[in-house]
């Protein structure tokens, strides 16, 4: 015998058939409705969109990460965009609205922020290699001609500790400048 069985209307009008043990532990919350709705607020299960066949596709994972990052307190990063306020657009709560302003990520792009303490929308949004994000960052803000000097002073004897103090960077992004790793 597998127990009673429940006729339940859900409060969004669904109706479904569910074990009474279900309703009395709690596992039975809605006709799935409530699942459905977690998972569109949290983009899982939405891998495909039309979009791709079989696997998601590197555009669909950039918007699935960029949703994570802001809105999962458990996802790695959070600390560095929602936890600091960095929130996302409302029309990019669905992938394809994100696909139609942003477009296909091009190979070798990532999605970056242009101003890095914004939010992401589509006038602060681009697709960028890694050379250009690891020029965008919070720590790291340095003119087009800065490099040239860092390397020019460090050339003439000054030590990077003293470069570093005054370009306002670390000591070891004013070794990456000199060694041609950044700023090339």
């Amino acid at each position: 015998m597998s127990g009673a069985k429940w006729y339940c209307t859900c409060d969004c009008g669904g109706v479904i058939v569910t074990l009474a043990s279900s309703l009395n532990r709690g596992k039975t919350a809605s006709c799935g409705c409530l699942r459905r709705e977690t998972a569109r607020a949290t983009g899982k299960g939405e891998t495909r969109h039309g979009h791709t066949s079989g696997r998601p596709s590197l555009t669909w994972k950039s918007w699935k990460s960029m949703r994570d990052r802001c809105l999962l307190t458990t996802a790695t990063g959070y600390e560095r965009y929602g936890g600091r306020g960095i929130v996302i657009c409302e029309a990019w709560s669905t992938f394809e609205n994100f696909l139609a302003d942003m477009g296909e990520r091009p190979a070798g792009m990532t999605l970056d922020r242009i101003d890095t303490n914004g939010n992401y929308e589509p006038s602060n949004c681009r697709w960028a290699n890694k050379k250009t994000q690891g020029r965008n960052t919070r720590t790291v803000k340095l003119e087009a001609h800065e490099p040239a000097q860092i390397r020019w002073l460090a050339e003439s004897g000054y030590r990077r500790k003293e470069i570093a103090g005054m370009f306002g960077v670390t000591v070891a992004t004013v070794g990456d400048i000199v060694r041609g790793d950044r700023w090339a």
